[in-house]
């Protein structure tokens, strides 16, 4: 695949990204942008790509999905057996990635991951298909399993809980909430002279904004 050098893609976007343009608040920044995703037709705009790193300094890193953001971070579920979860309970600096490639436009974000509370995580889970439920229930996420093995648990818990009575919120399960202190939004831009804005938080509480070369 050496022809990959050759490969170009001109990102002639009509959106240039200025300092007037941009919230004072990456969280507002965030969602116009978010909106603008939606509208675009972007599919699944709350794909990320979350990267976490292990005790011994190994990266990893997967697409999760985006379940809530506001003032307090970005969520998602999972299972807190998982790698990712055992990595962020071991280290909890993480980060996410969107990219949204119709309108040439990546957010990135860095910060600390923290176990949401059981109520919030009970209150998603109970939100969820029923068939997801039981599949979070019956899957021992990242670990090693052979096809039977992985259908003979669903079937079951699929036998456990064959009637309409709610389906408990297993202990393994639940969200985290990553808090930022660092936002990224890139403008794709002709020629690669792309727009960086970041967004640092500070101790008062408040946000640095500085433009970054391309």
């Amino acid at each position: 695949m050496d022809n990959l050098k050759d490969r170009r893609t001109e990102y002639l976007s009509e959106q240039q990204l200025t300092i007037n343009d941009i919230a004072k608040d990456p969280i507002v920044q965030f969602e116009r942008w978010y909106l603008e995703a939606e509208k675009a037709g972007v599919s699944e705009p709350n794909g990320m790509t979350l990267s976490t790193v292990s005790e011994d300094g190994k990266p990893s890193s997967r697409i999760v999905l985006l379940k809530g953001f506001n003032q307090k971070g970005f969520s998602f579920y999972t299972n807190y057996e998982s790698r990712k979860s055992r990595e962020i309970l071991a280290n909890p600096q993480v980060s996410a990635v969107f990219w949204w490639r119709p309108q040439f436009r990546q957010i990135r974000i860095e910060g600390v991951a923290e176990k949401l509370d059981r109520d919030t995580s009970m209150s998603y889970f109970h939100s969820r298909p029923r068939g997801s439920q039981i599949s979070a229930t019956a899957s021992p996420q990242s670990q090693e399993i052979t096809l039977e093995e992985m259908r003979n648990r669903r079937a079951e818990m699929e036998t456990k809980f064959d009637n309409d009575n709610p389906i408990p919120l297993p202990d393994f399960w639940g969200g985290f909430v990553i808090r930022p202190y660092i936002i990224e939004f890139w403008q794709g831009q002709e020629n690669r002279y792309h727009d960086r804005f970041r967004y640092r938080h500070s101790d008062d509480g408040s946000w640095k904004i500085d433009r970054l070369a391309p």
